[in-house]
């Protein structure tokens, strides 16, 4: 009995749909992860990219629990010395909620070359439409 080993080019993807409408930020996010990284098949592998497409609709019904839209700040630095800049999380959500949920869904994937692979497979929507009808994505409701 010998171990299977998946390769690249045998892959089978497909492509889920999640619905973030009264959903905390955070456990879309987690769910998206394990779909872009393949974590959720059986036949996963670290050392080989066996994600699926994932599309996130309903960005900005998204909530995040307790103070978080009070106190949560996204930082990032523009280059230039002391420009670092400062965005609270309820202006986040009210001007780029699909942002906030990319923020989120980075945060949970490797920073290697899978994991930058696995965000290109990621597909991000403010509203209940998506332009991805074509693929027949499959509701992921666990």
């Amino acid at each position: 009995m010998s171990t299977y080993m998946p390769k690249s080019g045998e892959v089978d993807r497909k492509w889920y749909v999640i619905d973030a409408a009264g959903k905390p930020l955070g456990r879309v996010a987690a769910q998206a992860a394990v779909l872009l990284r393949g974590k959720h098949k059986p036949t996963f592998a670290p050392h080989v990219d066996c994600g699926d497409h994932v599309i996130i609709i309903n960005c900005a019904q998204a909530v995040l629990t307790g103070k978080k839209l009070e106190k949560k700040f996204h930082y990032h630095h523009t280059g230039y010395i002391g420009h670092m800049k400062a965005v609270r999380y309820d202006t986040l959500m009210a001007q780029k909620p699909t942002m906030a949920m990319q923020l989120a869904v980075k945060g949970m994937v490797p920073d290697t070359t899978i994991g930058r692979a696995a965000l290109g497979r990621l597909r991000l929507f403010e509203g209940a439409e998506h332009i991805h009808a074509a693929q027949k994505p499959e509701n992921w409701d666990r």
